[in-house]
């Protein structure tokens, strides 16, 4: 990323191929995961394949930055904070291959029974067992956060995006007694199962950790061939 003054420049790699929802889409599936903005893998991000200049124009129809909440909702692949506490994106058909790495073959209440899961990660998971989804500001108050209650929503809903136990379905405003939105507009989360089912989410967890870790860097390696192991490594764990 490049930055003039205060202001940050997204990059482009001059590859001009996405230019509307559904290119991202496919560009998504065609490497079967991606961070959206520029990574330590050159080349491997959203950012890099967008025209520079038509970020945060606000036009659903050129901004990058509002086609997430479009794919997202689309739920073709799973948008969230996936790759070093960042936004990106996964395709259905890696998403169960990063979740056996990332769970290392625990479902959030197994992890919570061997004590591997924090209390704030307990409460958010368990308003969203329901498969609804639901916006964060409501997520945050129906889980005990905020005021007197919990602390640290925020971090606590990126690490169970990184565990890949939630994802982002969406992007909600509030409304006020009359109706009328106001605000920005705020994740709106459920689990992978509400999107995917249980049955397509899980299919890789007979994979071991340590194989599914491999499979991931191999399918790395064949888009990069170029790019170091361990930066591969940093980026995926």
């Amino acid at each position: 990323m490049l930055t003039e003054g205060s202001n940050w420049i997204p990059e482009s790699s001059g590859r001009i191929l996405v230019r509307c929802p559904s290119d991202l889409e496919e560009l998504v599936e065609q490497y079967g995961f991606l961070p959206y903005f520029k990574c330590r893998i050159p080349g491997f991000s959203v950012e890099e394949y967008c025209d520079p200049g038509s970020w945060w124009c606000g036009d659903p129809a050129r901004d990058p930055w509002e086609w997430r909440a479009i794919v997202a909702a689309g739920g073709r692949v799973a948008y969230g904070k996936l790759f070093e506490n960042k936004a990106g994106f996964v395709s259905r058909k890696w998403y169960p291959v990063l979740a056996a790495y990332r769970r290392d073959g625990y479902d959030f209440d197994s992890r919570w029974d061997d004590g591997l899961a924090a209390r704030r990660e307990k409460k958010i998971m368990d308003v969203l067992e329901s498969g609804e989804s639901i916006p964060s500001f409501e997520l945050k108050s129906l889980a005990g956060f905020g005021g007197d209650g919990e602390k640290g929503f925020e971090s606590t809903v990126t690490r169970l995006m990184m565990q890949t136990y939630i994802t982002i379905r969406g992007f909600r405003r509030r409304k006020n007694k009359r109706g009328e939105e106001y605000g920005w507009a705020v994740s709106v989360y459920s689990t992978p199962e509400a999107l995917w089912g249980r049955e397509a989410v899980v299919s890789c967890y007979h994979l071991e950790r340590t194989q599914a870790q491999e499979l991931l860097i191999d399918h790395m390696t064949g888009l990069f061939p170029c790019a170091d192991t361990k930066e591969i490594r940093k980026l995926l764990r």
